[in-house]
């Protein structure tokens, strides 16, 4: 469909060609008389939302309109709640023929057939483990009716893989789950049944950067849910790979920037997103920046291949920006190792004593990989001095050896203690002066050292809870 020729009149906020389809399925694609004026689709459409825009079609020559326009709404139910409440009416009392109204495709796509109803009432889902399917269908039914719920299993446990799908009757009710449901869901389209199928997925990724995709290890040591660290071969050929705080992301399928944004948010240091669009393909194109090169190794080894919705596999590639990070690289991934060793120790409390005595070397201290300035090793308090001030300290996604976390926070002076809580990836602080404790929060706060990020707050009073429920992560 030629846009080229459109025109669009009337005040207020007018997107920039980029925005058109932010957010997602915002637009609708109207066919309409030729003699149907811009003021008329104002006056019809203008109860269902806030119109950004509308934009006749006409042909570049006579500037006469060839029967189809767009309305672009600031919110995708507006969009949606339009189309089915206008689609086959007319619009004025002398029209004999009625308008179609449909969700106009995105214009990274290269064709622009109409979205069908089926792709856009079924939503893509992340909930607790716990999850029943009457525990999801209680949590969205506040948007409309819901005409099933799923959640994703374990083909061999039968257990929940933390993914749901919800099935809405309206469009404009799922759009509403999506905007409106807690942002922990991460709520999205759900890709149609009918999509291609693995084996185009396949060669697909064959071919895409010219990047081969990880494989499996043979033998799997370590109760890992993922062996992400496998990669580190000396005769793998990605380790030759250059490093960089920039990837490129694809997808066989376009996303958005807020798509973007919450799948790579997932891993600390975040910098900015963007989308690239190709108006020759329906491939998505993105580039993504953290503030330090760990995040970036992270990112890459950790979403290469992750399925988003499931059953869409993205590829990440790092941008060779001329720097060489390999060696950092392979010290981060020592380092994560470690770590992981050490949180399946503290998660089994008959191995702790190992891990705090006989785990390492006394001669030699702890090495910590971060980007954060860290201030020079200071003594530790007395244990019996008394405490002024306790922290509470969240590590995700798993805590940090605690000869680690020891070397971290004495630094700042006047430490007592440092402990971890046996099976969670909590622990406390102890502080024998405010400032000290002031100083770590301020430092350590949502930072990540050794491929942990931490959360650093302070602690309630041992009074306060005890009145509270025990805290979840």
């Amino acid at each position: 469909m030629d846009e080229a020729g459109s025109s669009a009149s009337g005040g207020g906020f007018r997107p920039g060609v980029d925005s058109l389809d932010e957010p997602p399925n915002s637009r609708i694609f109207l066919v309409i008389s030729k003699y149907t004026p811009e003021s008329v689709l104002r006056e019809r459409f203008s109860p269902f939302g806030d119109i950004q825009d509308i934009w006749v079609v006409r042909d570049k020559h006579t500037k006469e309109s060839k029967g189809i326009a767009f309305v672009k709404f600031a919110r995708s139910s507006q969009a949606c709640r339009a189309m089915e409440e206008m689609h086959g009416q007319c619009l004025g009392p002398n029209d004999t023929k009625p308008i179609k109204v449909f969700i106009a495709q995105s214009r990274s796509s290269g064709s622009h057939r109409d979205v069908e109803d089926e792709e856009l009432t079924r939503i893509f889902v992340m909930i607790p483990k716990s999850y029943t399917e009457e525990d999801l269908r209680e949590k969205f039914k506040v948007y409309g009716d819901i005409e099933y719920c799923s959640i994703i299993k374990n083909k061999v446990t039968g257990e929940s893989k933390g993914l749901g799908y919800v099935r809405y009757l309206k469009p404009s009710q799922a759009a509403q789950a999506i905007e409106n449901c807690d942002r922990s869901f991460r709520a999205i389209l759900a890709e149609p049944k009918n999509k291609a199928s693995e084996s185009s997925e396949q060669d697909y990724y064959s071919n895409m950067r010219q990047e081969a995709l990880g494989h499996e290890p043979r033998v799997n040591m370590f109760p890992f849910e993922q062996s992400e660290f496998s990669s580190f071969d000396k005769n793998d050929s990605r380790g030759q790979e250059a490093i960089s705080k920039r990837l490129s992301v694809v997808s066989r399928v376009p996303f958005t920037e807020e798509q973007l944004f919450s799948i790579f948010d997932i891993v600390p240091g975040l910098e900015y997103c963007e989308v690239q669009r190709d108006p020759y393909s329906n491939y998505g194109h993105g580039v993504v920046q953290y503030f330090n090169v760990a995040s970036a190794i992270y990112a890459k080894y950790k979403l290469h291949g992750f399925q988003y919705p499931p059953g869409n596999r993205i590829g990440v590639s790092f941008i060779d920006d001329g720097s060489n990070a390999t060696d950092l690289l392979r010290k981060m991934a020592t380092q994560m190792v470690a770590a992981q060793l050490a949180s399946v120790v503290w998660n089994n409390p008959s191995q702790q004593q190992f891990m705090q005595f006989g785990g390492s070397s006394g001669s030699q201290l702890p090495q910590i990989q971060t980007d954060v300035v860290l201030p020079s090793c200071k003594k530790k308090a007395p244990p019996e001095t008394p405490v002024k001030e306790r922290l509470f300290i969240v590590f995700n996604p798993h805590p940090l050896p605690l000869d680690v976390l020891e070397d971290i926070f004495c630094r700042f002076g006047n430490l007592i203690e440092v402990y971890l809580v046996s099976g969670k990836n909590v622990g406390y602080a102890k502080y024998a002066d405010r400032i000290s404790a002031n100083d770590a929060i301020a430092t350590l706060h949502g930072k990540i050292l050794n491929g942990v990020r931490l959360k650093v707050m302070l602690a309630d009073s041992p009074r306060e809870e005890s009145n509270k429920r025990q805290r979840t992560y």
